[in-house]
């Protein structure tokens, strides 16, 4: 639980995702648009050799405070990345940064902390009703090179953001469809999580599913298949990214019931902003739905796409400056 405090200046903050990691600035809470930067880790050892690299690129930087969210669990000041091989804890990151105060966070959990600090026009809506429920619960779940959620609570002045790892749960299979792709999976990967399932490898694999039923041995990038959807040339992309649509309706009506987010749904990271413009057509809210007797229920939840892909940065800088409304 984070209390309100004073603000601090010369912030470091990182986002490290299991593809790439973003790299900024910020003072008095606010991040600096110039400062921000973006590298592939493939193209580096570990998230020090980032540093090293940004402050290259930057010169000599004093911080006062530093925040690193990171797509992996978080456990006594220690994380360990999910789809990526590096770890980081806080007296590496202390030694590193010189800094005073410095935090840990999971992604998705720096993504809650930036709820109400997103500007309007980065919030895409996909469904349900205006949220005019002041303190409601909300939902952040992140679709990227992997899954996650994270569950967020007001109480008074003070923000509660619930980390999770709810991407390695099993995904719930329901038409004859959806089983036959879960059996795939599972004889490739030994666990159709939905970690491997709505992801942008789970976009992928369920591509090479569909055309390997075809008789195809054709593969295509996650970001080729949303292109090629976008010229409405090639239909097998535009079945998987239409079953993929669905199936993420279902898992999210499911965190829906489970979280009840009547303060918003909010999807967010690159495979959600990339399917964004698909959403409605190919049936999220129809899934979203599907509960039995509670489908009318269904329709209180406001569901929205966060459109920036500097988000977590965003919830770095407020978690050190101290929430404040």
């Amino acid at each position: 639980m984070r209390q309100a405090r004073r603000p601090n200046t010369d912030m470091l903050l990182a986002d490290i995702g299991g593809t790439n990691t973003r790299v900024a600035l910020a003072s008095g809470g606010a991040v600096s648009p110039d400062s921000i930067r973006r590298y592939s880790n493939r193209k580096h050892g570990s998230f020090f050799s980032v540093l090293e690299k940004y402050g290259r690129e930057m010169g000599r930087i004093d911080y006062n405070s530093a925040c690193v969210a990171v797509a992996g669990p978080v456990r006594n000041g220690r994380a360990h990345m999910t789809n990526l091989e590096w770890v980081l804890d806080l007296d590496t990151l202390r030694q590193a940064t010189k800094a005073g105060n410095v935090a840990i966070l999971n992604d998705l959990e720096a993504q809650g902390y930036a709820l109400g600090h997103i500007p309007d026009k980065h919030l895409l809506p996909v469904q349900g009703p205006p949220c005019n429920m002041p303190g409601a619960t909300r939902l952040v779940v992140g679709l990227g090179t992997g899954f996650n959620t994270a569950a967020v609570f007001e109480r008074a002045d003070t923000r509660l953001v619930t980390p999770s790892e709810s991407g390695q749960m099993n995904f719930p299979a329901l038409g004859r469809e959806e089983c036959a792709f879960c059996e795939y999976v599972a004889e490739r990967h030994g666990f159709p999580s939905l970690d491997r399932i709505l992801s942008g490898r789970g976009l992928e694999t369920l591509f090479a599913w569909r055309r390997q039923l075809s008789g195809s041995a054709e593969q295509l990038r996650a970001a080729e298949i949303i292109q090629a959807v976008a010229r409405n040339d090639n239909r097998h992309a535009t079945q998987t990214t239409r079953l993929f649509v669905r199936m993420l309706g279902t898992v999210a009506g499911n965190l829906a019931l489970t979280y009840l987010p009547f303060g918003g749904l909010y999807l967010t990271g690159g495979v959600a902003r990339a399917i964004a413009p698909y959403l409605t057509r190919f049936g999220f809210h129809e899934s979203f739905e599907n509960k039995g007797r509670f489908r009318e229920f269904m329709r209180g939840f406001p569901v929205f796409v966060i459109d920036d892909d500097y988000a977590a940065l965003t919830g770095c800088a407020a978690y050190l400056n101290g929430y404040s409304g």
